[in-house]
């Protein structure tokens, strides 16, 4: 359905891979207006077309592909596209957001989206070059690793599965260049649907409503970011690996499967000894000014480095000091296409299962010379890798060891100790896919990482942080924008203050105790936020692209409303209250031994957080909520 507004290409891709059929999805401008792009929009599109209560690797699963109206526009960072279904992993909405070049080609080949349905016989990858959309024999690739499997695909934009999406393991991902669509599970359900790739290629233009505004206010965006302390200095220097230290020395860093926060041997895998060592140069998305990745070099082939999610959790988390070995696992991981956080969590999880007596896996705390191997298996599903395929709560349910199981609804948690950062602990817990730390508004950067930083354990004041963070986030994601670009919410100027111990102590108190601020902001009506901050001008260059109506309030309400659009997916799939949780390694014992305060206090923040939300005391949204956030098509009786 061709849309009035620019940026988006207008069309939508349908193709049913049981029947063979090709089509076009019809999506209302109202549902642009209302959800932008991305996982919004494929939240909504499951939510209208999924039937409750399926097996999400049935054939009856939908798998739906989504670009935004920032997606290939040339603003910086905007390289990003969604991946959605029914995760297999929870049973929750999956999502998963990526760099990577697909999302680009696809809209230069004049679709925003594709909805997958069915399962094909054999195995098929999709080829689309404009109009012409294929769906071809994919027989000779299946079993190839993930960088074999684009190189068959040829030229175009493309993304693939490796040997753990066709095996179905269930936090498979799908690759795209060497980006990686890393949560939840994607891959498995493409594997499911015997869908080894999708190959975009096209010469359409994408129009601009403000062409020359759009043009010029992105050089100045550019400029920002780059003179900017974090995403001009800090990210660019070391990466994502910038935080190893910082957390380490702050209690945050999970070590020995999160029972402890710090590790003697952080210095050598931080993002300071990555640089110092191992990196060639930097690389980077499409459009992206920062370029935090990391090219280093393996066995004599230049390939791409460790984040630090993967460095935490196959590094302290299994305590484990070897770069060299972490480097290895990360480039083996993308090309077996497994996700590389729950990998890190499911190996420690063996490991104190192993040290306990519960299930002898010969997985070790500080043994690296089987991982390759157990990786391997994982991705193959032979001998234990069976069971670990499965993820941490099934292990936990199967073995043992609820009470130390780091997961929220089947999703394993990123690499931030919860016990250290209540607020971010708060979003894990709350989060629509599970525990991640980026659906759960990444409080932890204003808690410990970040310059300007809260009280890390004063609760009271997490709920509001907690969801304006969430709102705006997933907005930004929504949009099409790398979230990294939302560094720039935290003034430049604040960078100093770390230095000035009596005005960053002040600051702190101030960011602490003046929650009630935020709460305003959190209710009040986007007519009185009709404005774009320069800081974090997203939402004018939403407006620049499309002609749409928007403004920093809207902005905020379309990130409340898709994110309450996702929690009511997860309520009509049975997923109620008592799975807002984490295990009670977290919520019953102190990270500092006799610091009581050092534990999770859930119980305290959640009402507070439902309130808030406009949710119900058993995080139901309430009827005055939908009407509010223009979700009154859903009917609460069927929940």
């Amino acid at each position: 359905m061709a849309s009035k507004y620019k940026g988006y290409a207008g069309k939508i891709l349908a193709i049913n891979l049981t029947t063979g059929s090709i089509g076009e999805y019809p999506l209302s401008d109202s549902d642009r207006e209302k959800f932008l792009g991305g996982r919004f929009i494929s939240t909504k599109i499951l939510w209208d077309k999924l039937e409750p209560g399926i097996d999400p690797l049935s054939p009856d699963n939908i798998l739906v592909v989504m670009t935004s109206p920032l997606t290939g526009t040339g603003a910086p960072s905007t390289s990003r596209y969604d991946v959605s279904a029914k995760s297999p992993l929870t049973g929750a909405i999956g999502h998963s957001n990526s760099g990577g070049n697909f999302g680009i080609y696809l809209k230069r080949a004049g679709w925003d989206g594709i909805v997958i349905r069915g399962k094909a016989e054999k195995p098929v990858y999709l080829e689309i070059e404009e109009d012409n959309i294929q769906i071809k024999p994919a027989d000779h690739m299946w079993g190839m690793n993930t960088e074999e499997a684009q190189e068959a695909l040829g030229k175009g934009g493309k993304m693939v599965i490796g040997p753990g999406g066709e095996n179905l393991v269930k936090y498979a991902v799908i690759v795209s260049g060497e980006r990686v669509h890393g949560r939840t599970g994607m891959g498995a359900v493409m594997g499911s649907k015997n869908l080894k790739g999708i190959v975009a290629k096209g010469k359409k233009k994408i129009e601009l409503d403000k062409t020359d505004k759009f043009r010029s206010g992105v050089k100045k965006w550019v400029k920002m970011l780059q003179k900017h302390p974090a995403t001009g200095d800090t990210v660019p220097k070391f990466g994502t690996a910038a935080f190893v230290n910082i957390l380490n020395e702050k209690n945050a860093m999970p070590t020995r499967n999160f029972s402890r926060g710090s590790f003697e041997g952080a210095h050598k895998i931080s993002g300071e000894t990555l640089a110092e060592d191992h990196l060639i140069k930097n690389s980077g998305c499409a459009s992206c000014p920062i370029k935090c990745g990391r090219v280093v070099e393996l066995d004599g082939k230049q390939i791409k480095g460790p984040e630090y999610e993967i460095i935490c959790l196959m590094g302290s988390n299994l305590e484990i000091d070897d770069l060299n070995a972490i480097i290895r696992w990360n480039y083996e991981l993308d090309l077996l296409g497994i996700d590389t956080i729950t990998v890190g969590n499911v190996l420690g999880f063996a490991a104190e299962l192993n040290e306990k007596g519960m299930w002898d896996t010969g997985i070790e705390f500080g043994k690296k010379d089987n991982i390759s191997d157990v990786i391997k298996d994982i991705a193959n599903r032979n001998g234990i890798g069976e069971d670990l395929a499965e993820g941490v709560r099934f292990l936990s349910e199967k073995y043992g060891g609820k009470e130390f199981a780091a997961h929220s609804k089947g999703l394993e948690i990123a690499g931030y100790e919860p016990r250290a950062a209540v607020g971010h602990a708060l979003g894990y817990a709350t989060a629509s896919r599970g525990a991640c730390h980026l659906d759960g508004g990444y409080v932890v950067y204003f808690e410990i990482n970040g310059p300007l930083t809260l009280d890390p354990q004063h609760y009271r004041s997490k709920p509001s942080w907690t969801t304006l963070d969430q709102n705006l986030m997933a907005a930004i994601s929504a949009g099409g924008s790398c979230l990294f670009t939302a560094f720039t919410f935290v003034p430049g100027i604040a960078y100093k203050l770390p230095g000035m111990k009596l005005t960053s102590w002040m600051v702190s108190k101030i960011l602490t105790y003046t929650w009630f601020l935020i709460i305003l902001l959190l209710k009040a009506p986007p007519a009185l936020l009709s404005i774009h901050l320069p800081m974090l001008p997203h939402s004018k260059f939403i407006k620049l692209s499309t002609g749409m109506k928007m403004s920093l309030g809207r902005f905020f309400r379309a990130g409340e409303r898709g994110y309450t659009l996702e929690r009511l997916f997860n309520l009509r799939e049975g997923i109620k209250k008592d799975q807002d949780t984490l295990a009670k390694r977290f919520t019953d014992v102190p990270l500092e031994p006799g610091n009581e305060k050092s534990k999770v206090p859930l119980k305290q923040m959640l009402p507070k957080y439902y309130k808030l939300r406009g949710w119900d005391e058993n995080g139901v949204p309430t009827q005055k909520t939908l009407k509010k956030l223009g979700l009154d098509f859903v009917n609460l009786s069927q929940l």
